[in-house]
């Protein structure tokens, strides 16, 4: 009775294996090669399993590709979600600007794929996108208009105070190699990923801060 009572607990564990491992190996070289560079087998080979179980979880390429982005999409919309209102205003964009950070340094090539989708138009991840995306950040404008009604900080825009985050934090991923040329370190350096959040914070926050 033990036996079979863990078997199917087992074989669970062993599929959620396998499956984090074909994510991961896809992310891998969607990241490099793009949807189009990338092959199955490869994809397969990387992830130690044959192309036939891989095509078991995962039908297709464009099927495999889509379950990698939305998991970008879980990681990526994950500091968002946690924007908290409990904290003051500046305290709560500058817990963001740390989070988001965070995703730069922990998943720089989750980041990368994420901005090659939107170069491209988002052909297999714009339903995601007009729907979560676009629920998520609507809710977390409403939050920041009305700390602006409320004279908590200075009177902008909250979409673009939200893409200003985005665009500033995803630089560090997105352009890792030339933010590496030019500063001869990366997020992975801790001083230098301390310093960085720092500046980030003090730049954006000063612009918030109410007059």
């Amino acid at each position: 009775m033990a036996g079979s009572a863990t078997t199917p607990g087992r074989r669970s564990q062993a599929v959620a294996a396998k499956k984090t491992a074909i994510l991961s190996a896809g992310l891998d070289y969607f990241s490099r090669f793009g949807l189009h560079g990338a092959s199955l087998e490869q994809v397969a080979e990387r992830a130690g399993v044959s192309k036939t179980n891989l095509l078991y979880y995962y039908p297709s390429k464009e099927a495999l590709y889509v379950a990698v982005m939305r998991q970008i999409l879980d990681i990526w919309l994950a500091p968002l979600r946690a924007f908290r209102t409990d904290l003051e205003p500046l305290a709560a964009i500058g817990d963001y600007i740390r989070l988001k950070m965070e995703v730069s340094r922990d998943y720089p090539q989750a980041s990368r794929l994420f901005c090659l989708e939107m170069l491209q138009g988002a052909p297999l991840l714009m339903g995601e996108l007009e729907g979560d995306l676009r629920g998520l950040v609507a809710e977390k404008s409403a939050i920041i208009s009305g700390w602006v009604a409320a004279g908590k900080l200075a009177p902008v825009d909250p979409h673009h105070l939200i893409f200003m985050i985005w665009a500033t934090t995803q630089h560090y991923a997105d352009f890792s190699t030339q933010v590496e040329a030019v500063t001869g370190q990366t997020l992975a350096d801790d001083g230098f990923f301390r310093q960085t959040v720092a500046s980030v914070q003090q730049m954006i926050l000063e612009g918030v801060r109410p007059r």
